[in-house]
């Protein structure tokens, strides 16, 4: 399987720590997050990653020039930011036609990954995307999922003041290749996929809750916060 690690984006909300640094490099215990990917995806047989970078980049290029992982990344500069449906199909050639992941490389995240790509696997037929689940403590900061029965998607909020659950999307996904003819039939380069590819996919979209660790590093009081976590995971294990 191959994944798409975006690492691209200019974490305005982290600032000023990432005035110095780019998001996805911000240290959790002395271990910037992409490395975290790396390592937690290369353990489950993801053997091929694509990165984008735009701000800051040659501090990512630098990070993955001198990282073990270096034969295994493609990276591409983004002169100008296409969003992360956008990035994923200005380089649909690389995924070829296999299922694939999709990943915002800013969050931390400690899951059983295996089961993630099970429950994929094991999805209802109707099924195109896997969704990571998690539940937050701050739910009208995130996306939050209703589902069905089975554990499908059937309405998303994003971001509003009375969510309806803590039930949240952690920004990862399992994608299927067949989602490519529809980001074409969109005509358009610039596309994010929370607002145009989620809500064209409510009742498709499978889910697998992460029930062990995830947070999304958006803001300092979220960082310092995962900083602490952070110890914690460890002392428990």
């Amino acid at each position: 399987m191959k994944a798409l690690l975006l690492g691209a984006g200019l974490g305005t909300r982290l600032r000023p720590l990432t005035q110095s640094i780019p998001k996805c490099l911000v240290p959790i215990g002395g271990k910037p997050l992409l490395e975290y990917w790396l390592e937690h995806l290369s353990d489950v047989g993801v053997d091929e990653f694509l990165i984008n970078t735009h701000y800051l980049h040659e501090q990512v290029e630098e990070f993955i020039d001198k990282s073990i992982y270096k034969e295994r990344v493609t990276l591409v500069y983004e002169e100008e930011l296409l969003n992360t449906a956008g990035t994923l199909l200005a380089n649909r050639d690389f995924f070829a036609d296999e299922s694939f992941m999709l990943v915002h490389a800013d969050n931390l995240c400690f899951c059983d990954f295996n089961a993630f790509i099970n429950s994929h696997t094991n999805r209802a037929d109707i099924c195109e995307i896997t969704m990571m689940l998690f539940s937050s403590d701050t739910p009208k900061n995130c996306g939050i999922v209703e589902l069905d029965a089975q554990g499908i998607v059937e309405n998303f909020h994003e971001k509003v003041a009375h969510p309806p659950s803590n039930l949240a999307n952690g920004a990862v996904y399992i994608c299927e290749p067949s989602i490519f003819k529809f980001l074409e039939s969109l005509g358009r380069k610039k596309l994010d996929f929370s607002k145009d590819v989620l809500p064209a996919y409510m009742g498709k979209i499978n889910t697998y809750l992460n029930s062990i660790y995830h947070r999304d590093i958006g803001t300092p009081e979220s960082y310092a916060q995962a900083q602490i976590d952070f110890i914690d995971y460890l002392s428990s294990k």
